[in-house]
């Protein structure tokens, strides 16, 4: 059980309201996480236009996905990853490249060494050295693509703060972690 309250769309009043109806249109669904985040209107706009910058970036879906999954599995935020196990399947990544995501790897090279970025980003609270930094951008990446992959590092910590602290019931199908961070 949750230890803030999920706000019921139906039922949510002002800024909320409308948020959660700009989600409900956007998805045809509101998670339960989006619900938590309605608590604060201001920390869920906040959100929501984050994560539509980010997406609107150069990284192509798949990519911000295995950032999500490698994020979410290095933090062991079981909500996020059974979310963007779902999310993964909708764009496209197959079980086994989701599998290997969640453990910093990618069959696809580029994308391989993105996780690899992502993965020190988070052990070493973004005090990354020359040589990760240099392998990232050998791999192909530009320095737009760079900034992109720090944010959604930095936007797929928030998630999974938010979804550990607040305890938000799982409302994807349920993805056990691999490993306990």
């Amino acid at each position: 059980m949750a230890r803030v309250a999920i706000i019921d769309p139906l039922t949510a009043t002002g800024d909320a309201r409308q948020l959660l109806d700009a989600v409900q249109s956007g998805l045809g669904m509101v998670p339960n996480f989006i619900r938590v985040l309605a608590n604060s209107p201001a920390a869920l706009s906040a959100f929501l236009g984050i994560h539509g910058i980010a997406g609107a970036g150069l990284l192509d879906p798949k990519t911000r996905e295995r950032i999500a999954l490698t994020v979410a599995e290095q933090n062991a935020c079981q909500y996020c990853v059974s979310a963007h196990t779902a999310i993964g399947r909708a764009v496209g990544l197959d079980n086994q490249e989701m599998l290997a995501n969640r453990m910093g790897r990618s069959s696809d090279a580029k994308a391989d060494a993105a996780l690899t970025f992502a993965r020190a980003l988070v052990a070493h609270t973004g005090e990354v050295s020359r040589a990760e930094f240099d392998a990232v951008r050998g791999a192909g990446h530009s320095d737009g693509e760079i900034i992109e992959i720090i944010t959604h590092v930095a936007m797929n910590i928030f998630t999974n703060l938010l979804g550990k602290a607040t305890q938000v019931e799982i409302d994807f199908p349920r993805i056990e972690l691999q490993k306990a961070a």
